[in-house]
């Protein structure tokens, strides 16, 4: 495969080009590079960039630099897959990758046009890339080290460069999961040891080992990637093994209130069907219901007993499993008590606020990892009425970011809140489907 590259800087490939496997790759005719200056195909004295129109600063590769540049490329080679680089781009990602390498391969001609000052003009982008790639939500100098990082990746896929096929396969990020830790010897270096299992050679257990460990190392690491994947039914049990375990809090006491007083609510039927089902839809441990209200707590519970071990057991046995974790206790104190003595550890509490409080610890449904950090289960506490009082706030741990749209207007039901706050934590939002297996 001919590898072009357009770029202000030719220097910059001199020592990539020839070290290690890409070095390799070009002894052995796999890859040939051509690396080309812009200024070649700019006249004595003639810039290749030019001022910003509008009030940005900085100065833009000129269009008319790139239109020669790909077409003196294309004209020695022939038509290539064209890889531009910006901070506005698609993000490179291993699916990504893999789409750039297969049409590289068929085409036989990669260009990367490495961009430099504020980038280039968006009219040769227009027409000439196939891909506009951002390596992250950063932005460098200059597009060398993207264009490097691209070719990198991509060439892992061209057949003779990695001399082990199998091992681009099992790379992390090529699918759900990132890789297992890996060791060498000596078996203990600096009084850490090589897991025995590594060394038992029964490759089952070895093989097991490595896919328990990266579902661990994935969940605590890499949630937001593991989570835009499909998994089978097998890694979906093993990846619920390995979160931590979470409940939910309905509060009906320390509550809001008109006039900014504080007190109960009343429960609604409506509120505990749908709040379980959620609950249970994403692997919830338990719901509680809490009401310091006794004649609430006795309705509630002739509710429950009916669902739980009554004729709704067989009426139907989805809403009895939806139901089957959901109990009632009085008190916040009496919640975080109850899930203290079945986990052995009080929980991390975690509430929700249809308002930014200032002073709060605050986090947002990207923070699972420094929740989970902590290695304790996890309390989500929902409002009623106007929503919990500061004095529940301030016992919490964390309080989520609010829900919010870019409509004008805030007002869930805390149902359809409840629903939206578990998909966004724990929810699967693939970016591919796979077939289901067993």
């Amino acid at each position: 495969m001919i590898i072009s590259v357009i770029t202000l800087f030719p220097e910059l490939y001199t020592a990539f080009c020839g070290t290690s496997l890409i070095g390799k790759a070009v002894e052995k005719n796999k890859l040939r590079f051509d690396i080309r200056s812009m200024f070649k195909v700019c006249s004595p004295k003639e810039r290749v960039d030019g001022p910003t129109f509008g009030h940005n600063a900085g100065m833009i590769i000129k269009p008319e630099v790139i239109e020669r540049a790909v077409d003196a490329h294309e004209n020695d080679h022939g038509r290539s897959v064209r890889i531009f680089f910006s901070p506005r781009g698609k993000k490179l990602t291993q699916d990504v990758v893999r789409d750039i390498a297969q049409r590289a391969q068929e085409v036989g001609h990669l260009t990367l046009c490495a961009a430099r000052y504020e980038g280039i003009d968006a009219r040769a982008e227009e027409k000439y890339a196939d891909y506009i790639i951002s390596l992250g939500d950063y932005v460098l100098m200059g597009g060398d080290l993207p264009a490097q990082i691209t070719i990198e990746a991509i060439t892992r896929y061209v057949s003779g460069v990695v001399g082990d096929p199998e091992s681009v396969e099992r790379d992390s990020f090529s699918g759900a999961f990132v890789d297992c830790p890996a060791y060498t010897a000596p078996a203990v270096w600096q009084g850490l040891e090589v897991p025995p299992i590594l060394r038992s050679g029964d490759h089952a257990k070895i093989e097991a080992w490595c896919k328990e460990t990266a579902v661990h190392t994935t969940v605590f690491n890499h949630f937001d990637w593991l989570r835009t994947h499909q998994v089978s039914k097998k890694d979906s049990a093993l990846v619920a093994r390995e979160l931590p375990h979470h409940y939910v809090a309905l509060m009906h006491d320390e509550i809001l209130l008109p006039q900014d007083r504080i007190g109960t609510t009343s429960v609604t039927s409506l509120d505990i069907h749908d709040i379980a089902r959620s609950a249970t839809t994403y692997g919830f441990t338990g719901f509680f219901i809490v009401t310091p209200l006794v004649d609430q707590q006795n309705i509630v519970q002739i509710l429950l007993d009916f669902w739980k071990k009554g004729d709704g057991v067989t009426y139907n046995p989805d809403r009895h499993r939806a139901l089957a974790s959901t109990c009632i206790t009085d008190s916040y104190e009496k919640t975080i008590q109850s899930i203290t003595e079945k986990e052995g550890v009080a929980p991390i509490v975690v509430a929700t606020s249809a308002s930014i409080h200032p002073g709060s610890n605050a986090i947002t449904y990207y923070d699972q990892s420094k929740v989970w950090a902590h290695k304790r289960p996890v309390l989500f506490l929902l409002g009623t009425g106007r929503g919990l009082s500061p004095q529940v706030l301030d016992r919490a741990d964390y309080l989520l970011v609010p829900l919010a749209g870019y409509a004008n207007f805030n007002h869930l039901s805390v149902r359809s809140a409840a629903a939206i706050i578990f998909d966004r934590w724990l929810g699967i939002n693939p970016q591919k489907i796979i077939s289901d297996e067993t």
